[in-house]
């Protein structure tokens, strides 16, 4: 065989191998575009949360030294799925109240929930907690509040989320809610310890602040 020949050989493989690797490179470039798509068309939108209304049973501060409150509440909680395409399974889901960012009540587990698309859920949990200690910074705003007939709490829930679309569904993703609550009250609706005589419900329709 002439040199010739072989040159033009190893030409042919050397185009023929450029081939090869035009079209592995097509390929993965066309799976990535196709996963893009898919991502940007299926991107869950987050949950949305409303604060509907919150039914005050007692709100009582204490004093002298420990500075307590205690806390009885029922707050009703709404979560939407947005999305259109791909449902929502909330997990190990708990509500608190909180003020001024400390807790003031006992963690309240809310049952595991699947959302279908763009469906729509009501949790009505109690919010309780007795004595709870609280410093005095927090205790003389409590009582400015209180004066003032309007107590700023935040009603918060904590938990994980999982999105499924088709057959499949992600993993976890942690999930934070936080639900603004002005409650306001005359001083004709509490007896001399602070604590409400009858239940009170006010009614707020406050959206929310979703993080996942």
């Amino acid at each position: 065989m002439s040199i010739k020949e072989c040159g033009h050989h190893e030409a042919e493989r050397r185009h023929l191998l450029r081939l090869i690797l035009g079209g592995c490179a097509a390929v993965i470039l066309l799976i990535l575009i196709v996963i893009f798509l898919i991502w940007v068309i299926l991107r869950p939108a987050k949950p949305h949360f409303t604060l509907q209304d919150a039914t005050l049973y007692g709100f009582n501060l204490s004093t002298p030294i420990p500075n307590t409150v205690s806390l009885t509440m029922q707050a009703t909680l709404s979560a939407r799925n947005p999305n259109a395409r791909i449902g929502v399974y909330y997990h190990a889901l708990h509500a608190f109240a909180s003020y001024r960012s400390q807790q003031i009540s006992l963690q309240t587990a809310i049952p595991d929930t699947y959302q279908g698309h763009r469906d729509f859920t009501v949790w009505s949990p109690f919010l309780f907690a007795e004595a709870v200690p609280v410093s005095p910074f927090l205790l003389s705003s409590l009582h400015q509040d209180q004066n003032s007939g309007t107590v700023f709490i935040n009603v918060k829930v904590n938990g994980k989320v999982k999105w499924k679309v088709g057959t499949w569904v992600s993993g976890k993703y942690h999930l934070y809610v936080n639900c603004p609550a002005y409650i306001r009250f005359a001083a004709d609706q509490t007896n001399a310890s602070g604590i409400f005589a009858t239940p009170f419900k006010f009614q707020l329709l406050q959206s929310c602040s979703v993080d996942v």
